[in-house]
């Protein structure tokens, strides 16, 4: 029997690293979407729910971290693929910053019991929704190359994500011009909040598109890691 197929290695990264690194974009994923179960909470004004999504969110944090240094610590010096490690552990950092940031939202507005005004509601629930689905996208790329690898078809790779990472593009983008909206509504506002609560809410406003920031950085990341 070949050890290697056995060993806690070759079930860490299979074939190629990009199933360990599917399974913490996964995580990642987890965590982000749990925003939109934040956010109402936060609305209700149910701190006590809101404090508990936000340690779950902390626990998909928590595991994120865990498959990260599982990865840096047991990343062969021999890949499948002609990508180099250094690479690899830039990409690892840049959808754990995702995470980081998710938990940074959650945690701030918990601390600090924020609310977004009334006629911001849907405005930050759309704007959310959009780095939400940019992150869904980073995933769903880091599974497409996996499937895509696994199956054999490892060359054209970088053809066959060109389409999903442009929409990583226009999610971003989308991102973009949805913060440049809210924060024209918050200025609108600012003269009726406490000068502090206003700095804050800018602060996570700018986090929220932080998120889409990073999930397309991993695009960015991965198109050119597969064209070298």
């Amino acid at each position: 029997m070949d050890p290697s197929k056995t060993s806690p290695l070759s079930r860490l990264f299979g074939r190629s690293p990009f199933g360990a690194l599917t399974e913490h974009i996964r995580e990642v994923d987890r965590g982000t979407e749990l925003l939109v179960e934040f956010l109402d909470a936060s609305r209700a004004n149910d701190w006590t729910a809101a404090g508990a999504v936000h340690e779950r969110i902390s626990e998909c944090e928590h595991n994120a971290d865990d498959l990260k240094d599982k990865i840096r610590l047991n990343l062969p010096s021999t890949l499948f693929l002609p990508i180099s490690r250094s690479d690899l552990l830039v990409l690892i950092d840049v959808q754990d910053k995702i995470i980081n940031k998710v938990k940074d939202i959650s945690g701030l507005m918990t601390g600090r019991r924020m609310q977004f005004p009334d006629s911001l509601d849907q405005s930050i629930r759309d704007y959310l929704q959009i780095s939400i689905e940019a992150v869904h996208q980073a995933r769903k790329v880091l599974e497409e190359i996996d499937e895509l690898l696994d199956s054999g078809f490892g060359r054209n790779v970088s053809e066959m994500i060109a389409d999903m990472v442009v929409e990583l593009g226009r999610l971003e983008k989308r991102a973009d011009e949805a913060q440049v909206g809210i924060r024209r509504e918050l200025l609108a506002l600012e003269a009726e909040l406490p000068p502090l609560e206003v700095i804050f809410l800018y602060r996570v406003i700018h986090w929220i598109g932080r998120i889409s920031d990073r999930a397309e950085a991993v695009g960015a990341r991965l198109q050119i890691m597969m064209a070298r």
